[in-house]
């Protein structure tokens, strides 16, 4: 796991819309996981702006996105296909049919989230999967006590989840889904690489149990600590709890993947 810790959000999303951007540029027909939240819109936002201007195809891309509401339909302004649609998918030269997003209404939801990982290993697999981060510490809907080798599946929300995501349904924690559709936590680890984003105060204590805390089932983010090539990336505020800041630190000035991100979105 290597970190980058950087002075603001933006910088933080400067540097993530990098590192997506140098995927798509190295590897055209590139899969990529997707995710959703208020800290993914300042990255898409970045992405749109690179393809219009003419630095950014996504022509022969695919994606798969993490997750999706039980009882949403894709049209619904508070589906995550809409969402997508809304940030990037609408903006950018991506094939519609070559963009996924679990199914959250149908007569057979566990079907359909078996044939999405299906449908996955069919793609070749996830190159670069975008994560961000629950208060709880869940990496998509994998709540606590989410199984460490679990797969696409339908899942119960976490009350604090709920909460959290209560934005999109007006503020009401009660107008949001019960259940979902998630990837599972190995279907995660699975992808090749895995780019991490979590900035604010609120995720301090989550990222510090995904870094430095064993690794659980009560936190779903920890079982990124067995992934082999995972970049988290983060601001001040949500690396407030970490306790290894002089080796983080020692890291971002001499590994040189690190300086390049950070030299790249100085320059």
């Amino acid at each position: 796991m290597k970190i980058l810790i950087c002075t603001s959000p933006d910088d933080a999303a400067d540097i993530a819309a990098q590192v997506i951007a140098r995927t798509v540029v190295a590897t055209p027909d590139c899969t990529l996981g997707l995710a959703t939240g208020r800290t993914m819109e300042a990255i898409y936002a970045r992405l749109v702006m690179r393809h219009r201007a003419g630095d950014l195809d996504f022509a022969r891309c695919g994606s798969f996105n993490l997750d999706e509401y039980v009882g949403v339909a894709p049209e619904s302004p508070n589906s995550y296909r809409f969402y997508m649609q809304d940030h990037l998918f609408g903006h950018v030269n991506i094939d519609a049919a070559r963009t996924h997003v679990p199914a959250g209404v149908g007569s057979d939801l566990r079907a359909a989230a078996e044939a999405y990982e299906a449908a996955i290993l069919q793609a070749g697999g996830i190159d670069l999967q975008l994560l961000g981060l629950g208060e709880n510490g869940h990496i998509g809907f994998n709540e606590p006590l989410s199984a460490l080798r679990s797969r696409t599946r339908v899942v119960t929300l976490d009350e604090a989840t709920r909460v959290q995501n209560a934005g999109m349904f007006g503020g009401d924690p009660a107008l949001v889904p019960t259940q979902a559709v998630t990837m599972g936590v190995g279907t995660i680890l699975d992808a090749r690489s895995v780019l991490m984003v979590a900035t604010g105060d609120g995720k301090a204590e989550a990222v510090r149990q995904m870094i430095e805390g064993p690794v659980t089932a009560m936190v779903s983010g920890s079982a990124l600590q067995f992934h082999e090539d995972c970049l988290v990336i983060l601001d001040e505020a949500s690396a407030a709890g970490l306790s290894q800041r002089a080796m983080i630190a020692y890291q971002m000035q001499h590994d040189p993947d690190l300086r390049f991100l950070v030299a790249g979105a100085i320059g």
